[in-house]
C-alpha cells in the first residue's frame, strides 16, 4: 500500500527534504515529557522553556544535529537510601527535539530554579532577485549552421 502524500504534486519539486522534516515533527509531537514553552523574544528571536525540575546542568545535554535542536536529560540516581512515601517529580530520562528552520543558530542555554532557557536567533532573510539569462534555442542553432552553409556556399 503506497503512502499518501502532500507532496505528490508535479508542481512541487524538490520537496521531499521538507516532507521528512514534517514526518519528524509528527513523531516527537506525541512526546509530553518535560513540558516546554516557546515564546518570541524580538523580532528575529526565540526562546524554548523545558521544566526539568530535578536536573542540573551536567544531566542536561543540548545539541544541534541536522537542523534538529535535541535536548537530553538523564539524570544518574542518587538517592542516598532515602524512602519515598510519594514520589512525583519525575527525573526519568528524557529526549525532546525541535526542527529548526535553516539559518536559526542556538545563541545561549541558561538553567535557572528547574527551567532551562534555549534562545534561538532567525536571521534576517537577504532579498535575492536572480536573473536568469535566456540562450537561443533552435532558431539561434539554424542561424549558425545557415551561416556557415552560406560561407561555404561563397568559397565554391
Amino acid at each position: 500500500m503506497s503512502r499518501m502524500s502532500l507532496f505528490n504534486s508535479p508542481h512541487l519539486l524538490g520537496f521531499d527534504h521538507v516532507e521528512r522534516v514534517l514526518d519528524r515533527v509528527a513523531k516527537s509531537a506525541n512526546e509530553g515529557y518535560p513540558p516546554y514553552n516557546i515564546e518570541q523574544t524580538g523580532d528575529n528571536a526565540l526562546r524554548i522553556t523545558l521544566a526539568v525540575a530535578g536536573f542540573g546542568d551536567d544531566d542536561l545535554n543540548v545539541t544541534v544535529e541536522e537542523n534538529q535542536l535535541v535536548i537530553r536529560g538523564r539524570r544518574t540516581e542518587d538517592d542516598d537510601g532515602r524512602v519515598f512515601l510519594h514520589r512525583g517529580i519525575a527525573t526519568r530520562q528524557f529526549q525532546r527535539a525541535f526542527v529548526l528552520a535553516e539559518g536559526i543558530e542556538v545563541q545561549d542555554a541558561l538553567l535557572d530554579n528547574g527551567l532551562l532557557h534555549i534562545d534561538l536567533q532567525r536571521p534576517v532573510p537577504e532579498a535575492l532577485v536572480k536573473t536568469i539569462p535566456i540562450r537561443a534555442g533552435r532558431t539561434g542553432a539554424r542561424s549558425v549552421i545557415d551561416s556557415t552553409v552560406a560561407q561555404e556556399t561563397e568559397n565554391d
